[in-house]
């Protein structure tokens, strides 16, 4: 292993900034005429490799391979990556910290000291994810839910807090400070370190899928699996394929209607037509310089949605004076437009020469209009002005991801019901959930004012949201309660029941709260369709609430009008969406704010003091946080009464020495799954049903269903996580004529939960595999959605095809994935699910990456599958059984 760093004599340079020396690697220096032609985000991975080249975690022949990249992006070459940060929120952070906890003992249990133990790279955790909308549409709600998230999450917040004193190198941001993407963009965000004298670009990995964010602030950095994020912590590179860039040309303006959430909607949908997933999406053009940060921070946010690994734009003028507005130190300003000059990072959208890119696709910014997503995904955009035709059409359509199989003679259903004294009525289309999510929009001051001015419209027309429909606004930072007060908008939101009911991510995570009881009796006594309308980015089937089957993504804007409307089955050209206080009607267009109106409030209100007011205090925490007592110890005290934080048992049979890998034989099919299986049905983060395994357990250590929280805020206990998995409600399993978390267990024939399966074959010592389709994993970044399925026993997944973050994921925990072969699937090959599975993982067939391998079907028949081990990293860490025990061991070998 080589220590000396061989690019250091010829690239090592000193820049004077403000007076003050540093050192820096210059990539100029390298004397590569490919430099030039490199995309923006393709030379910060050049950098890093420049940068941390022992020869050993990064070699030199990943430097020349980054530099030949116009060459070398089609051939799937392997690249080590070396981020310079860790994010975390707290659903993902708690299971990473549990994970740190366990290793550490581990590590005393074999030997070792426990105190190696720790990030290596620095690590930043916002608490953000554990707030619940349960109560709203009053003033208290804030309070009474801050309140309540103390009172379900203190053991959480707790063990935390310990990991926050007992962990170096990470910083806690404490709940009700906003959402991590936010504080992210707002306040975390370096955009350039100056690390030891060292200057070099800000770059991250976080546990969150929607870490891409950040991408809008030149910074590179996207969402990996739990577990991959646990080993980056811990000093691992990440083994990538270099990724083939795809320029994203934008030109023209928007029109005086379109607002930022209309863009990344009509953006999500072309991405997704185009093809992205595993590539890096590169904005540029001249269209880029006429967005906002905040504009360019939604559509990076949305990136996994139309599927590619990053969205990014590179640093530019906009992106100096975003730094500058949000509080940021002027010489740290000057700092990081200095060294960004000099490396050749710096852009101009509208001048200069334009990088190479594997493929240029365009936009004229003048095509867009208003627009949501939905009813069942992020990239099934529709325009407003056609909203009520598509909605209908979706009622009649066959059961899918745009249907929903209403029969003819229950189209015109209509339920009346009794709330708080009057009587009202629901049908198909019905708005009973409209909320302003912390996520994607409310970064952008732009549509956060113009929801605000709209209610401010509304209001003095005389217009009001019927009582029953669960309004919220959840903003994604402190910033944003203070430029919505500041600019007079906040009673007018209040007026129409968006009061503010907490910092973090609530509804478009599923922490939506229950609806009122009349409401959800008469959804069910009608079978009706029910609508949600949120301002977040994630609208998969099940996720929102388990009573809204349709659930439309919209600015805030427009969620604020179908408030109003009462009902997505409207044509807002041709409908008033309600009757003003003198009784005439009102259309939308007569209280849509214009972009002058907009841009105007916006310039006089969002300042540089709100941003360092509300920082200055942030790490904090309220008196809540600050009162909480966690342990000192080294080591953990683990509570065996404890229902949300218990060791896991990854570790427990972990020896110094590696295991053969057994073959697996005979296995049967846990689950037969269909296209698009996402990370929510696999591991639903939402609330946990009364009648499903996990209540069961709770219900044995004595839990009242009241207290029963949510999956998400339980991922600290594998005793309920293991018994979450697929336990979503939508879960669609081939083997059961409707959706539910049920399967059958194929050696008896019964119908059993799908745990309640696993655990009898686990009992008869039989292996389990998965049966899946297109896009398995796809959605949030989840680490349970891995181990899960290896605490129920499955050893392999074979699919058509797998989300980038899942398959890395999978491996993490030793299992393996397999694919079919092009123009194969489960169907093609005749495959009911019901056969016994057989698959050799020989030394052969574990030699190298991308090996095809036979699978034995107990009927007799065969056929061949590629192993998805795609570099020789991911083999060594499934060959250690997972990606923690490979690091684990390395630790050990070390020390």
């Amino acid at each position: 292993m080589s220590s000396v760093n061989p690019f250091e004599a010829k690239c090592l340079k000193t820049i004077e900034i403000g007076g003050k020396q540093f050192k820096y690697f210059s990539l100029p220096d390298l004397g590569d005429a490919r430099y030039a032609d490199l995309p923006f985000s393709i030379r910060v991975l050049l950098e890093s490799a420049v940068r941390n080249c022992d020869n050993f975690h990064v070699k030199e022949s990943d430097v020349q391979t980054i530099l030949d990249w116009h060459a070398k992006q089609e051939a799937g070459v392997e690249i080590a990556f070396k981020p310079a940060r860790v994010l975390l929120q707290d659903f993902t952070g708690v299971p990473a910290v549990v994970d740190f906890a366990a290793m550490r003992d581990a590590v005393q249990r074999l030997g070792g000291d426990p105190q190696i133990i720790n990030p290596m790279c620095p690590t930043d955790l916002v608490i953000d994810h554990s707030v619940q909308v349960d109560f709203s549409t009053a003033p208290e709600s804030l309070q009474k839910n801050m309140d309540m998230e103390f009172e379900r999450n203190e053991e959480r917040f707790s063990f935390l807090k310990w990991g926050s004193k007992a962990l170096k190198n990470m910083l806690i941001i404490p709940p009700g400070s906003g959402i991590v993407h936010q504080v992210n963009l707002e306040y975390l965000a370096r955009v350039v370190f100056a690390n030891d004298g060292t200057l070099y670009p800000d770059s991250l990995v976080g546990a969150d899928s929607h870490t891409t964010m950040v991408n809008g602030l030149g910074v590179v950095g996207w969402g990996v699996g739990g577990i991959e994020a646990e080993a980056v912590m811990l000093g691992q590179a990440i083994s990538m394929v270099l990724p083939k860039v795809v320029g994203y040309k934008l030109t023209g303006q928007l029109s005086p209607l379109a607002t930022s959430t209309d863009l990344v909607l009509t953006i999500t949908k072309h991405l997704r037509q185009v093809g992205v997933v595993g590539k890096f999406v590169e904005f540029f053009g001249p269209g880029v310089s006429q967005l906002s940060l905040a504009d360019r921070a939604t559509v990076a946010n949305m990136c996994p949605e139309y599927g590619a690994t990053v969205g990014f734009f590179p640093v530019d003028e906009k992106t100096i004076d975003y730094l500058k507005q949000t509080g940021r130190d002027e010489e740290n300003v000057a700092r990081i437009k200095e060294y960004l000059r000099a490396q050749g990072m710096f852009r101009n959208y509208s001048a200069g020469k334009d990088p190479l890119f594997s493929q240029v696709v365009e936009l004229d910014l003048r095509t867009v209009v208003p627009s949501l997503s939905g009813p069942k995904r992020p990239q099934d955009r529709v325009a407003v002005s056609v909203m009520k035709r598509d909605f209908e059409e979706c009622l009649a359509n066959n059961v899918g991801f745009k249907g929903f199989g209403i029969a003819a003679d229950k189209m015109t259903t209509t339920v009346p019901f009794i709330y708080e004294g009057r009587e009202y009525t629901l049908n198909h289309g019905s708005v009973v959930l409209a909320a302003i999510t912390s996520c994607t929009n409310t970064s952008n001051p732009s549509v956060m004012l113009g929801a605000g001015l709209l209610a401010k419209k509304a209001v003095e027309k005389g217009l009001t949201v019927k009582p029953y429909i669960k309004t919220s606004l959840s903003p994604g930072s402190g910033v944003v309660t203070y430029y919505l007060r500041e600019s007079g908008v906040t009673p007018f939101l209040e007026k129409l029941g968006f009061n503010i009911v907490g910092y973090g991510c609530m509804t478009c995570i599923g922490n939506s709260g229950p609806l009122p009881e009349s409401v959800t009796e008469a959804i069910e006594k009608g079978d009706l369709v029910a609508c949600g309308i949120l301002s977040g980015n994630r609208n998969f089937e099940g996720r929102v609430h388990p009573f809204t089957r349709a659930n439309y993504l919209a600015s805030p804007l427009l969620v604020v009008a179908y408030a109003l409307a009462g009902t997505v089955s409207i044509d807002f050209e041709k409908d008033p969406i309600g009757q003003g206080s003198d009784g005439s009607d009102v259309f939308l267009r007569d209280i849509w704010p214009s972009r002058e109106e907009i841009q105007t409030v916006e310039q006089k209100h969002v300042i540089p003091r709100m941003f360092n007011e509300v920082y200055a205090k942030i790490q904090n925490g309220s008196p809540q946080w600050q009162a909480l007592t966690a342990s000192e110890k080294l080591l953990y005290p683990w509570d065996d009464k404890s229902t949300y934080i218990k060791r896991p048992p990854f570790f427990d049979s972990m020896e110094k020495t590696l295991a053969p890998i057994q073959s697996i034989a005979n296995a049967y099919v846990l689950v037969n799954l269909p296209d698009s299986v996402t990370t929510d049905h696999i591991s639903p983060a939402g609330s946990i049903s009364r009648n499903s395994p996990a209540a069961r357990y709770l219900s044995s250590r004595n839990l009242n269903p009241r207290d029963f929280n949510s999956y998400g805020s339980r991922r600290g206990n594998d005793d309920v996580m293991s018994r979450g998995t697929f336990a979503n409600i939508r879960l669609v399993n081939r083997f059961l004529k409707k959706p539910g978390p049920r399967t059958i267990h194929l050696p008896s024939g019964e119908e059993l939960d799908i745990f309640d399966a696993a655990t009898r074959y686990k009992e008869n010592g039989d292996q389990l595999i998965i049966l899946a389709g297109k896009e398995y994993g796809s959605g949030s970044s989840r680490d349970w959605a891995a181990k899960g399925p290896y605490l129920l026993g499955v050893r392999a997944v074979i699919a058509e095809s797998y989300e980038r973050i899942h398959r890395s994921n999978l491996i993490g925990m030793g299992i393996v994935p397999l694919q079919f072969l092009d123009g194969q699937n489960a169907e093609s090959l005749g495959l009911s699910g019901k056969e016994q599975y057989t698959i050799d993982l020989t030394k052969e067939s574990l030699a190298s990456p991308r090996q095809i391998v036979q699978v034995k079907l107990s009927t007799g028949s065969s056929f061949e599958a590629q192993l998805c081990f795609f570099t020789e990293v991911e083999l060594a860490y499934f060959k250690n059984g997972g990606i923690l025990q490979y690091v684990l061991r390395e630790m050990l070998a070390k020390h």
